[in-house]
């Protein structure tokens, strides 16, 4: 019987998550682990929450014991954007926190940990179509450089201490829940909000920036499909390629307009365009496909409705 801690629940990704595995595992079995931002009433209503910081051992052994845990998902870090800002705080978060779950981990003998990553670990000199998964992992940010030793720190979890450590390089991730904080590809993101909420927006990143994407419902999708696979079956661990879409600002904007066609957008952009220019355009995800079953739902048309509809309803319920 899974005992699952999430570490970083008051998150875009977190948040979604932790109330999905709720449904699947039971809501007194799957922990919320917030660190400083209130959690959603959500949360709190439908199973345990506690503070929780990556960082402080001792809280983490405390909520661990208190609850029987035998799985952590670590979702907290310090994503692209605020890691340049603040670079030593990128990696004492995404590294030393990592660090402390798998010893953790691996000391209380846990079932599995899943550890996140993410389309950063490629840079500039990574090919940049259908970018293979075994290839380049040359990142030129804070953010990346974590993400890929955190790939590796894992393979060796796997491999010394034989821990199932899992890990998805996620792309983009676009939701109408909680909102993203301090990543490159927040603009997709807003772009949606600010269509419904001002039918204008002024991009960081320019018209012809792709990259690749995934609707939050995928995302949790390929995150528990990863989970319940049989390890046997993995070849890789730490770093599955997952992709859904890919697409530019220009193609987004297109579909939104389908939808609200006076809406306006103008560009600005600023240091994220160095970043979002060293990402992949598309990925090939052959082996997730191939050793778990991956396979998304939905494609820009699809999100993009879904998106709108949802947020046009938060705002017509004055909740945005």
């Amino acid at each position: 019987m899974k005992n699952i801690l999430v570490v970083g629940s008051a998150g875009q990704i977190g948040s979604e998550l932790t109330l999905l595995l709720r449904t699947i595992y039971g809501s007194d079995r799957v922990v919320a682990g917030i660190r400083k931002t209130k959690p959603s009433q959500k949360l709190i209503d439908t199973g345990p929450c506690e503070v929780v910081d990556a960082l402080d051992t001792d809280a983490l052994v405390s909520v661990v014991d208190k609850y029987k845990i035998n799985m952590i998902i670590n979702m907290a870090a310090i994503l692209s954007g605020t890691g340049e800002k603040n670079p030593m705080l990128a990696w004492d978060v995404n590294m030393n926190g990592l660090i402390n779950i798998l010893e953790l981990a691996r000391e209380r003998k846990m079932d599995q940990v899943l550890v996140p990553s993410s389309i950063a670990v490629f840079g500039p000199t990574t090919p940049r179509e259908n970018t293979p998964q075994d290839t380049i992992l040359k990142p030129t940010t804070m953010y990346g450089v974590t993400k890929v030793a955190g790939e590796l720190l894992g393979d060796y979890y796997v491999k010394k201490y034989g821990l199932d450590v899992r890990g998805l390089r996620y792309p983009g991730i676009i939701s109408h829940e909680t909102l993203p904080g301090g990543g490159t590809t927040d603009y997709a993101v807003a772009i949606y909000y600010e269509a419904v909420r001002q039918k204008k927006y002024t991009c960081f990143v320019n018209e012809h920036t792709r990259l690749p994407m995934m609707y939050m419902p995928d995302c949790l999708k390929a995150t528990v499909d990863l989970m319940e696979a049989d390890f046997d079956k993995l070849r890789y661990h730490c770093d599955y390629n997952i992709g859904a879409m890919d697409f530019t600002v220009a193609d987004m904007v297109a579909s939104v307009k389908k939808h609200i066609p006076d809406f306006e957008i103008s560009y600005a952009p600023d240091f994220r365009q160095e970043i979002a220019d060293s990402w992949p355009n598309s990925l090939d995800d052959t082996a997730a496909r191939e050793d778990w079953g991956w396979k998304p739902d939905y494609d820009l048309d699809a999100m993009t409705a879904d998106m709108l509809e949802a947020i046009t309803r938060k705002h017509e319920q004055g909740l945005i």
